[in-house]
Formats: structure tokens, sequence, C-alpha cells
């Protein structure tokens, strides 16, 4: 059992839990120090839930053990690095390093959306991240400006919370039923039940980007059927703002995975838009996609798979209601995707956690419903922090991004 003190707590004999910087659905994060090796390090607790059952429990632990194993096993500057995963009087926890700073979500609350250049190079570095990741067989599955974090003095991009990462030789969570992960960054194969892989964390890349330079993601509506209708099968409007990587953004917002633009295709068309400052051109099947007045040149094709799930996850809703449990829909092969989320809550664009403004951040505890929760300090926030991104900065107008489905 851990050693208790006025402000503190020692876990494993080792390490001081001091500050609570976050908490969230699945977990608080502590700023704690390492007493054996004297150095500041991110502690993640999976606290103990007397109400869970047995099984509900012990998938909690799993989460926690995957989360862990997720990320000890990718080697990568924009990767939060795990030092350690301990048991302490039957409580998980994983000892991360701590980052100087704040998530992306918090920046654009307390200071609005970034000019596309720092878009492009947040851009360059989740994706050089997520190549990584992708190459070990690790997929991230709920990247939103909450899961980024920016460190201070070095502008360092960091991607955090694996919490619901899927990796090779273990089941997803969805098998219980319940979706993981936040809505407005999901992308369409998950929400209509097909097997994901790689590209829907690129999707998510693309909707990140789009809340970057307008506050908000480009898939946010006032219910959550609106959000599925959204992902699934309405004309997709990037915000004006996002005009100079235009064709990035169009290519990873690209509804059918396999033609969707790929990490390395989408790192190179952003970093010759930083070396050149010329809004980049996709080339595709003999056309081409860029940055034009008021819209964007692409093929237009609807797809009727995604149209049919559309409907089948739409009336599902209106017919169980949209806080009724969670709902399987085609679910795929994997247990990864078709479950539509159980509560209809508009998301906020810092994505679906709850964290302490600090000028130290941690990973942010990540949560299992979606859409999202507004921020919910569990101290003061800082004269710094304000509103979520949908209140802090203009989304501007946008443009359509016809949907191309096979």
């Amino acid at each position: 059992m851990g050693t208790e003190g006025a402000n503190f707590r020692v876990i494993a004999g080792r390490y001081r839990l001091e500050a609570q910087l976050g908490r969230g659905g699945m977990g608080v994060v502590w700023r704690a120090t390492d007493q054996l090796l004297g150095r500041q390090v991110a502690v993640k607790e999976l606290p103990l839930d007397e109400t869970l059952s047995a099984a509900e429990a012990r998938r909690q632990r799993e989460r926690t053990l995957r989360e862990a194993q997720a990320v000890a096993q990718l080697s990568h500057p924009h990767v939060i690095v795990v030092h350690d995963i301990l048991k302490d009087d039957e409580r998980p926890y994983i000892v991360m390093e701590l980052v100087d700073g704040d998530s992306l979500a918090d920046r654009i609350a307390a200071h609005g959306p970034v000019d596309a250049q720092e878009a492009a190079r947040i851009g360059i570095d989740l994706l050089s991240a997520l190549s990584t990741a992708h190459a070990a067989g690790v997929l991230h599955r709920d990247i939103t400006p909450a899961n980024v974090l920016i460190e201070n003095g070095t502008d360092r991009v960091v991607l955090t919370d694996f919490g619901i990462a899927q990796v090779p030789g273990t089941s997803t969570l969805t098998e219980s039923g319940s979706f993981v992960g936040s809505p407005e960054y999901t992308a369409p194969e998950r929400m209509s039940g097909s097997r994901t892989g790689p590209a829907a964390d690129l999707w998510s890349v693309g909707a990140l980007l789009c809340a970057a330079l307008s506050g908000e993601s480009p898939f946010r509506r006032d219910s959550l059927s609106g959000i599925v209708l959204a992902v699934v099968s309405d004309e997709i409007r990037p915000p004006a703002q996002a005009a100079p990587i235009l064709a990035v953004v169009a290519g990873l917002l690209e509804r059918d995975p396999g033609r969707r633009l790929d990490a390395a295709g989408a790192e190179r068309m952003l970093r010759e838009f930083l070396e050149t400052g010329s809004a980049p051109v996709l080339k595709r099947f003999g056309r081409t996609v860029a940055a034009v007045p008021g819209g964007v040149a692409a093929e237009r094709r609807h797809s009727t798979r995604s149209m049919l799930a559309t409907v089948v996850l739409v009336a599902a809703m209106a017919v169980a209601g949209v806080s009724a449990a969670a709902l399987l829909v085609n679910g795929g092969g994997d247990g990864d995707g078709g479950v539509v989320p159980t509560t209809s809550a508009p998301a906020t664009s810092g994505g679906a956690t709850a964290t302490t403004p600090s000028p130290s951040r941690s990973p942010s505890p990540n949560t299992s419903h979606a859409p999202n929760t507004s921020h919910a300090p569990s101290t003061p926030p800082s004269p710094s922090t304000s509103p979520s991104p949908s209140t802090s900065s203009s989304p501007g107008t946008s443009t359509p991004l016809p949907a191309n489905s096979e």
C-alpha cells in the first residue's frame, strides 16, 4: 500500500504523487517525483470502481496495460515515453514522461486557432509519429486536439493517450458494446462498422488540422445523430482557413479509406508547403485536388454502402434513443467499429477528456464515452485558460469537400 502524507502519496515505495493534473473517465493523471532517479514524471492512475463487476474491472485493468504496451514499443520523439507500469494496492499505474506544456485543445481555447504554417508543422510531427506507430501495428484511434501536447520552450509536438489503441494480439474495448473515441474525429469506416486500419487515424489528423485552423472540427453538430450523419454522408466543408493546405485536408478526409491520402504523402505535401509557401496539389487518377476559390476541385461519388449505413445508424438512434445503450451496427470482424456512442451531447474540439490546466501537462486521462465532455478542472483554472475552442475562436466560413467513396 502507498505511503500517505499530508499533501502527497508514495506508491510502490518510489513514486511520490504530488499534484493532480487531470481527471477523466478512465483515470487520474498526477504530477509525481521518481524518488529513485530524482526526476519529475507523470503517473496515470486507474482508480478502483466498486460498482464494477469483476469482468468490468478486469477490462479496465487490461486497458491500462494495453496503453502502456502500445506506447512502450514505440520510440519516437513525438510519441509520449512510458517509463514504467506497476500495480499498488490492486490499482494499476502507468509512469510516463512529464511534458511541460499544454494540450493543443487548451492552446486553441486560450489563444485561438493557429495559422496554416503552424498547423502544417503540427501535422508533420503527428504524421511522422503515426508512421512509426502504424509500422509497429499500433492504431491510436483517438487523435484529437486534447491528446496532442505542445511542450513549452521547444514547441515539441507529443502524441499521447494511447488508452484505446489497438495493438496486435489484443481484443478491442468495443466488444463490450461501448464506443471509445471522439465521434467528431472518428473515421466513417469506424462509424459504419467496417474493419479499420491505419487510414482511420489519418482521417482523424485531417479533422484535427481543421480544428487547429478554425477552432472546431468540421463535423461538429448539435446532436449525436447530426455528428454521425456529418461524418458518414454529409457534404464535407473544411474551414476557409484550411485553404493553404486544402489539398492535404481533402486527401485525409477522403471517405474511402482505400483512396485516402497516406501518411507519407501527407507529410511530404506539408513539408513542401512549409518550404515553398505554395499550396500543395494532390494529383489522383488524372485529376487534381487543390485550393480553389469557393470550393474544392475533386471527384464526387456517393457510396451506397455509406448512405445505407447512415440510415441504419440514425434510424436506430431515433428508435432506441440517442442516450440508450450502445448499438452494434454491422460489427467488423476485429470488433473495432460499428458502435454508436451512447451520449448525444455535442463534442468539443478538445477531445473526450477533462483535464486540469497546469504549466506542466501529462497525457490527458482518456474517457470511454463520446462525444466529448467540456473541460472540467479539478482545481481552479489558470488565467490563461478560457472556454472550449468553439467559444474562444470563430470557425469562419467553409467550402464543400465532396465525398469520394467506391
